[in-house]
């Protein structure tokens, strides 16, 4: 079975949610015991590894995770929302560990 050895975020410090999206893969990185690699505008990655739209292209940010296996998976592209429609730190910290959990628990 796969063994997370790293979670990868993507992103851009001129996007209005880079601090809170920092704060969702340190958190994440810490609960899972995992260090952190912090890559900024890597499209090249996303496009490789990441969502993409209908047109091939990457956005920023988001959270994956590299496997000792040399797979790579996406985590995390989108921000969950609460009842009041703003971001869900503790929702997104939880859907990265349970996904991470998933993929190591799988044959």
């Amino acid at each position: 079975m796969p063994k997370a050895r790293k979670l990868v975020i993507v992103t851009a410090t001129h996007h209005p949610y880079h601090k809170l999206w920092m704060k969702i893969a340190e958190e994440a990185a810490k609960q899972l015991g995992v260090e952190l690699e912090v890559k900024y505008e890597d499209y090249i990655y996303l496009i490789e590894h990441g969502d993409t739209d209908e047109y091939g292209m990457a956005w920023v940010p988001q959270i994956l995770a590299e496997f000792d296996d040399g797979s790579v998976k996406v985590l995390l592209s989108q921000l969950p929302l609460n009842e009041a429609l703003q971001p869900d730190k503790d929702k997104a910290v939880d859907i990265i560990v349970k996904k991470v959990r998933e993929y190591e628990g799988a044959a």
